[in-house]
């Protein structure tokens, strides 16, 4: 499987990760996010670059809790105050898993079921 990308074909898995994390760009990740449907906007690139800080920092993907935490922090908010809106923000963004299709579209490899809780 593969994503065209500028001429050139990205090999992707079947569930559309990369199979060569050395080929992601920014060009390559919004081909990714068209192919889910997703348009990318600046607070989809704003997770995009927190994710792959993240895992280049901690060898790991940013959990759900992770991900509340960070945006409650960047609201100046307290995460237990605004973890339902900001649930529901993240599905806005990301419709199907958002840590799932953030690794995704950031280039990381597949999360583990235990990666994403």
């Amino acid at each position: 499987m593969g994503i065209e990308v500028n001429g050139k074909t990205i090999e992707t898995d079947e569930d559309g990760y990369l199979v060569n994390r050395a080929e992601w760009n920014f060009d390559v990740a919004a081909a990714i996010a068209q192919a889910d449907n997703i348009e990318m906007t600046d607070s989809h690139w704003g997770l995009v670059e927190a994710a792959r800080v993240h895992y280049k920092k901690h060898r790991q993907h940013l959990s759900g809790n992770e991900l509340v935490h960070m945006l409650g922090q960047h609201l100046k908010e307290k995460p237990h105050e605004v973890r339902h809106d900001v649930n529901k923000y993240l599905y806005q963004l990301f419709l199907h898993s958002p840590e799932k299709q953030l690794a995704k579209i950031a280039g990381l490899q597949k999360p583990l079921p235990a990666d994403t809780e």
